[in-house]
């Protein structure tokens, strides 16, 4: 005996709509650890990325050139590189050029692209927020 079954439209539609977000459930924390870069970035890139970043947010603008900053890796980790910006003392910049005082440390993650600044009062790391600094 041959038996039809009918489908019920509603039900149907509810277990596609059931099974696609499952799918999305599992496949999003995959996507969500990768971050968004497939590979981390380099020391050259993460630098690349502060500066241009402090150039367009001005964070400095009113204080100091951009060009009489120098930037030194402090610290590089798996998963960030820590910089030190360090005003520069010479004939343009002015200043003692046996000296070069730190203005300010930041971290930039390889994968996310995320910069942390580091605060001295608390002695902490922050998230980096231009309107605190300017």
């Amino acid at each position: 005996m041959n038996k039809t079954v009918l489908l019920d439209p509603v039900n149907h539609i509810s277990r596609l709509i059931t099974a696609a977000v499952i799918v999305m459930v599992l496949v999003s924390p995959v996507g969500a650890q990768a971050g968004p870069r497939s590979r981390p970035m380099d020391e050259d890139a993460a630098l690349a990325l502060l500066v241009r970043t402090l150039k367009h947010d001005r964070v400095y603008a009113k204080r100091i050139s951009l060009d009489c900053f120098t930037y030194d890796t402090d610290e590089t980790t798996n998963a960030y590189f820590q910089f030190a910006l360090r005003e520069k003392h010479d004939a343009k910049c002015g200043g003692d050029p046996e000296t070069s005082p730190v203005v300010a440390r930041y971290r930039v993650y390889r994968r996310s692209d995320k910069i942390e600044r580091w605060q001295p009062t608390d002695d902490s790391w922050h998230r980096y927020e231009p309107a605190k600094i300017k």
